[in-house]
């Protein structure tokens, strides 16, 4: 078999003919470029958290109570993940009435925040998002004026 390929040759990919067979554009190492973000509002309230997580808030204090020297917090998600996996409704139900109370407060507060953004920025707000090519434009100006000026 002169000239011919052999099986392992045939059997190997181009690289330049490779197809990404995912789909999409890629980066360097692999993964898929981030996409743009919507900036977020910072006077955005929270989501409420779910009953486990007000479980764990008070797990955490009891197990760093109980294993001062174990710093991993893997071990405290495991462990509170078992315990809240055996334990009955009834054992449950105070962490279920605290995020159900924590939802409320979440949802009046999500209206309230949604009615000042319909309301539309207020005064400071308008002026805060004035592009900084207009404040260099009214730099520029009040310059050239007093060029104009000293002639």
């Amino acid at each position: 078999m002169k000239g011919g390929k052999s099986k392992t040759e045939s059997n190997r990919a181009d690289p330049k003919l490779a197809v990404n067979k995912k789909g999409g554009a890629t980066t360097k190492g692999g993964r898929k470029p981030a996409k743009a973000k919507a900036a977020k509002d910072p006077n955005k309230p929270k989501r409420p958290p779910s009953a486990f997580f007000v479980f764990m808030e008070e797990f955490r204090k009891q197990f760093k109570k109980e294993n001062p020297d174990n710093k991993a917090v893997s071990a405290v998600g495991k462990a509170a993940g078992a315990k809240w996996k055996t334990m009955s409704d009834a054992d449950k139900a105070p962490y279920v009435a605290k995020a159900g109370k924590r939802k409320q407060d979440y949802e009046k507060s999500m209206k309230t925040y949604n009615k000042k953004q319909e309301e539309g920025p207020t005064v400071a707000e308008e002026e805060s998002e004035k592009s900084l090519s207009e404040v260099e434009d009214d730099d520029e100006d009040d310059e050239d004026d007093d060029e104009d000026d000293d002639e």
